[in-house]
């Protein structure tokens, strides 16, 4: 177990971290939830400060991250950029409105122990990886840990409680068919964070992964490289499947859910091009969850999402309310994870 390369770090991506930590985090998660459960009082965080700026809007990340502070003994700051000197990058800056991201680390990281960022789409105009990169111009300036709540290329914290999940409906993943695939949705602004994190995070602990899309919705080059070595290292297997129903067949796990295309945004793109990714979409709105798509699955197969989900066009109540689907858990093991992330980090 490893525990000695925590202190101080920052939490971008899982794909930084080895296995034996990602282990670390799991069971530090397991050992709070547990306390969580019987009410047992954990304040390794107390009188710390976590500074939490959105640009995108948040139910379960930012509930979770202001709960999990409070339980750890510590505060969580909403910060919303609207509402601030929203941070900015070199030559982006605007009078009397922002302030550079160099300045706003150093400023935050005299006054608290954590910056946790979610940034993604609109904010930074669909350009892919500027987000990432901004998060990353956080973590250059600041002087305590910057967590990453979701940008456009990782959602880490998503992808550690989605495999927690697995975990606790599963036991061993060696071997265990998941399934993350795209599935229809009348929204086309998705980023690509869930699937990267999703299937890079089980691509460490001896899956065997398929990836499920219509042609011209793939994911990440790089990331999908990570995934192929993780495999190589640690067992398990990887394709990729244009065959929703063909997926499913056999799978552990499902996963089902909208992601945008890479092919119509900077820098693959001159410039977004959302129309033409809508249309995308529409051409393959017979993606979707239902309990015909499940019956490929295994008979007692688990349904995941991280939500909220497209209720009638990613799934039909039937999976998500029924007794395989298991979306809550996920969303209250985000909690868990978060918690075990940042007394690792920030204690």
């Amino acid at each position: 177990m490893k525990t000695d390369s925590f202190r101080g770090r920052d939490w971008i991506t899982d794909l930084e971290y080895t296995k034996e930590e990602l282990e670390t985090i799991l069971n530090v998660a397991f050992d709070l939830k547990r306390k969580f459960a019987v009410g047992e009082p954990h304040e390794l965080l107390k009188s710390k400060t976590l500074f939490m700026i959105f640009y995108n809007q948040s139910l379960r990340t930012r509930n979770s991250f202001e709960a999990g502070m409070t339980q750890l003994g510590g505060h969580a700051h909403f910060l919303d950029p609207s509402k601030i000197y929203s941070p900015a990058l070199v030559g982006m800056e605007k009078a009397y409105s922002t302030e550079r991201v160099s300045d706003v680390a150093r400023t935050l990281s005299r006054m608290g122990h954590g910056i946790a960022i979610r940034c993604y789409g609109e904010p930074v105009e669909w350009v892919y990886g500027k987000a990432d990169y901004m998060i990353r111009e956080f973590a250059h300036w600041a002087s305590i840990p910057v967590i990453n709540m979701e940008d456009d290329i990782y959602h880490p914290c998503q992808g550690m409680a989605d495999i927690m999940t697995m975990m606790e409906k599963l036991g061993d993943l060696r071997g265990k068919k998941f399934v993350m695939s795209w599935a229809y949705s009348p929204s086309v602004e998705k980023p690509l964070a869930v699937p990267h994190s999703a299937i890079s995070v089980a691509s460490k602990f001896g899956m065997n992964i398929v990836l499920a899309h219509p042609k011209g919705l793939e994911l990440d080059d790089n990331v999908l490289d990570a995934v192929r070595e993780n495999v190589r290292k640690y067992g398990g297997s990887f394709e990729i499947s244009n065959d929703m129903a063909e997926a499913f067949q056999g799978a552990d796990v499902v996963y089902p859910k909208a992601w945008t295309s890479k092919w119509n945004i900077p820098p693959f793109s001159p410039k977004p091009d959302l129309e033409k990714t809508q249309q995308l979409f529409d051409a393959n709105k017979h993606w979707i969850c239902d309990s015909s798509m499940m019956r490929n699955a295994k008979p007692d197969a688990v349904y995941m999402h991280c939500l909220p989900c497209d209720r009638g066009f990613e799934v039909t109540d039937e999976v998500i309310d029924g007794p395989q689907s298991v979306v809550f858990d996920q969303a209250e093991n985000r909690l868990h994870v978060q918690k075990a992330i940042m007394a690792l980090t920030m204690r």
